[in-house]
């Protein structure tokens, strides 16, 4: 199990690789969100995205053995830009396993800074970086179910409890759980009484599902315009960490992250992916309500955006 030792390890192995993102304070969205509105930018982050912690934080441990001989992760696209640009970094070769449908922005990024880019079907990306892994002796690098991955994206709450020591909850986007599960063992084990909530897309509900069945439990592949949260079955590891951390897994409708997102970047100014605005997709589609006064923060996960989907906006 993941333990806030281990948080508090990856934050001193990252200080001296990646920025230490602004918790923003969005007064404007207040009323219309109905609490304090905080959003933690990791859009802001180097590459544009949380990833790069927990990449960072798994590569970085790495033997000089496995180094010499290269790492390969599976990704939507955030993650593997993470891989790459970690490898990049430490002069390690980079090769990265992404759904040929992707967003192009987030494709090219990898290429851009040196990665070997392998495009498949979706649900093979997964059984492609393994088989690669095998058969090159290539270090995998998982995008969520890895003790040292979620330690690494947990080091984003202590740097919110460091901005606001009394924060009352925090809206997560939920994917195949890394993020959510270092959060919130940081966020339990320094103040217990803060809320954690974990927002997934209600076409994709995995851990929705899995919660019910009471284990791991796949979901169909259906498109969502929140690619980044689209993974169908929760790790194994993540599971019983978001099962036993998380106060409430949120299902989020989809026809509400496009006004979301408009909604962070008209009044708030910010842009950031559709699932990165899960959080406030939450609320305004009646999944969860704040009181005036309550401290909240959305985790901004990520600012990759195609420029064609703002003009849909």
């Amino acid at each position: 199990m993941l333990s806030l030792e281990q948080v508090f390890q990856a934050r001193n192995r990252l200080v001296p690789y990646i920025y230490r993102t602004p918790l923003l304070r969005l007064k404007a969205l207040d009323t219309l969100l109905g609490c304090q509105v905080y959003v933690k930018a990791e859009c802001m982050q180097l590459t544009h995205s949380f990833k790069i912690r927990g990449a960072l934080n798994r590569i970085l441990q790495l033997t000089p053995e496995e180094r010499a001989r290269g790492v390969v992760t599976a990704s939507s696209g955030n993650h593997g830009r993470g891989v790459a640009y970690a490898a990049k970094m430490l002069g390690i070769k980079a090769t990265v396993v992404i759904p040929d449908h992707a967003p192009a922005i987030k494709i090219q990024a990898v290429r851009d800074v040196g990665a070997e880019v392998i495009l498949c079907d979706k649900p093979k990306r997964f059984a492609i970086a393994e088989r690669l892994r095998d058969e090159k002796g290539l270090c995998y690098v998982p995008p969520f179910n890895d003790y040292d991955v979620m330690a690494g994206q947990g080091t984003i709450a202590l740097e919110v409890f460091e901005d606001l020591p009394d924060l009352d909850a925090i809206l997560i986007p939920l994917g195949g759980g890394g993020l959510t599960s270092g959060i919130a063992t940081a966020v339990k084990g320094i103040r217990p009484e803060t809320k954690v909530y974990a927002c997934e897309p209600a076409r994709i509900p995995r851990f929705t599902a899995s919660l019910r069945a009471g284990k791991p439990t796949a979901v169909p592949q259906v498109d969502t315009i929140a690619d980044g949260v689209a993974t169908l079955c929760p790790g194994d590891l993540t599971y019983p960490i978001v099962r036993d951390k998380v106060d409430q897994v949120l299902d989020v409708p989809e026809e509400s992250l496009l006004p979301a997102m408009k909604l962070l970047l008209t009044e708030g100014k910010v842009l950031a992916e559709p699932s990165s605005t899960i959080g406030l997709a939450a609320i305004q589609s009646g999944k969860i309500h704040f009181k005036p006064e309550d401290k909240v923060v959305f985790v901004l996960s990520g600012g990759n955006v195609d420029l064609s989907l703002v003009q849909k906006l």
